[in-house]
């Protein structure tokens, strides 16, 4: 899979790629990437681009000149193409799924007020927001989509750790536990000191199913859940006390 990052700051993005597992994994070919500089493509001595907004108001806008340039060099329109935006779809673990199946992905980071309108209607298939709230950067949003689908590329992490994580099977993962066995007086469960396997199968089904009753209450109602899960379900609600609703 290759990442085509256009950004007016690309050595925010840099370091991440020459970091950790993102760097085996551009070492090892599972991933490739180009990090693009807009102003590369400016036509002025000051590489501007960003012009006032048409009808007033503050702040700036990225104008279409340079970005159509670079979009354009990096042949957008025949590839996905995403822009990180407030205003676009709320990016989640699915979608993070359905972009680790593309060949490349092209990204288009903003700034200030965001890109003129005309570039996104020509080139984006996509406006992709991390979450309710504004940054600065779209650099930033664009690593987090970037983190969440490289790792869900062949030969980046095993297949066995993608599936016990969370929202992989609808639930928060379960907590973990390593050395020391005793912590400043807290103890590592007995259960999972046992070896036996079955029993912490359970076990961290349970304190996923926990945890997720506390934390996403929200996920449970679009997950149809397992006989074994909804009998550890109905036990943690007995032994609470409370209502079971709604189970599927």
């Amino acid at each position: 899979m290759k990442f085509t990052v256009l950004s007016l700051f690309p050595e925010i993005l840099q370091g991440f790629f020459d970091s950790s597992i993102m760097a085996r994994a551009v070492n090892n070919g599972s991933v490739e990437y180009e990090l693009v500089n807009i102003r590369d493509f400016a036509f002025d001595k000051h590489k501007t681009c960003d012009d006032a907004p048409y009808g007033g108001g503050a702040g700036m806008v990225m104008k279409t000149e340079p970005l159509s340039l670079a979009l354009e060099s990096v042949k957008a329109k025949d590839k996905k193409s995403l822009y990180m935006s407030p205003s676009g779809n709320v990016f989640d673990q699915k979608i993070a799924g359905e972009l680790s199946k593309e060949e490349e992905i092209v990204i288009l980071c903003g700034r200030y007020e965001g890109v003129d309108q005309r570039i996104i209607d020509a080139y984006i298939d996509t406006e992709i927001s991390i979450g309710d709230y504004v940054l600065s950067s779209g650099e930033t949003a664009a690593l987090v989509v970037i983190d969440a689908v490289y790792r869900l590329v062949e030969g980046v992490i095993s297949k066995e750790s993608l599936e016990e994580e969370s929202f992989s099977s609808g639930l928060l993962e379960y907590p973990h536990y390593t050395r020391p066995e005793v912590f400043k007086g807290m103890k590592v469960p007995d259960i999972l000191l046992s070896g036996h396997h079955a029993n912490i199968k359970k076990w961290r089904l349970k304190k996923s199913i926990e945890k997720t009753m506390s934390n996403r209450p929200d996920l449970l109602s679009e997950k149809i859940m397992s006989d074994e899960e909804k009998q550890i379900m109905h036990e943690i609600i007995s032994a609470n006390g409370e209502e079971s609703d709604g189970l599927n």
